[in-house]
């Protein structure tokens, strides 16, 4: 087990186009995928496909992948944002289609010794050349900060760590553009920088947000696709 530590000196690509296609979701977006508690999400970016957490279900994680056309095996990363059951439960049932991936994880756990290959990351790092994970926070949860033309757009997975924690962490990377995922009991009041946010999973404040920021605000979901 290795981890990156990220230093701040390094070089910037300009940003990169990024796709996101939300897999597993408290709600559906599309009427043919099924909602359940949890969170995945499929990133396409750089020619790399990165898949953020597992869901709760792996039966309903490949039914929504094969509805959504996302070939298991064209995956080369998964990255586990927290290991709650609710993002990592279609882990075991993902690998056993794919254990060539490489497992980016916060802590260890014994699925991760299922894939070719798992790193551990404690700290803010690098993980390819503008993506990075904030590292593991409040000793619980690291997040995905890619970094686009717009700006860093950070992918979180319930946000069990203070926001101004994850969003203070994740700026050493670039000027922050936009959040995806479980927003939790964020304050709505933290994301009032934000040019893009989209709500999902296990947000409290959902309508307070979606409220306070119309212009800014996405709905979430199984099947939503947002391209940056």
């Amino acid at each position: 087990m290795f981890f990156y530590i990220f230093r701040g000196n390094n070089k910037k690509i300009g940003g990169v186009k990024m796709k996101i296609t939300i897999i597993y979701d408290n709600s559906a977006f599309r009427e043919d995928l099924q909602a359940d508690w949890g969170f995945s999400a499929l990133l396409e970016i750089k020619e790399r496909n990165i898949l953020f957490d597992t869901g709760a279900n792996g039966t309903i994680l490949l039914s929504n992948m094969e509805k959504l056309k996302v070939n298991p095996r064209d995956i080369e990363d998964i990255f586990i944002s927290h290991l709650h059951w609710d993002h990592t439960g279609g882990l075991s049932s993902f690998l056993r289609l794919n254990n060539e991936v490489k497992l980016w994880i916060p802590s260890y756990f014994s699925e991760a010794e299922e894939a070719r290959e798992f790193i551990e990351v404690k700290k803010p790092s690098k993980i390819y050349e503008g993506i990075y994970s904030t590292g593991e926070l409040e000793a619980i949860e690291q997040s995905l900060c890619v970094e686009t033309e717009k700006g860093i757009v950070i992918i979180v997975g319930c946000s069990h760590p203070r926001m101004e924690h994850i969003l203070e962490t994740a700026s050493q990377f670039g000027k922050i553009y936009g959040i995806i995922g479980g927003l939790h009991g964020t304050r709505p009041n933290a994301l009032r920088n934000l040019s893009l946010i989209c709500a999902t999973h296990c947000t409290q404040r959902k309508s307070e947000i979606k409220s306070l920021y119309p212009e800014k605000y996405l709905e979430g979901g199984a099947g939503r696709v947002i391209e940056i």
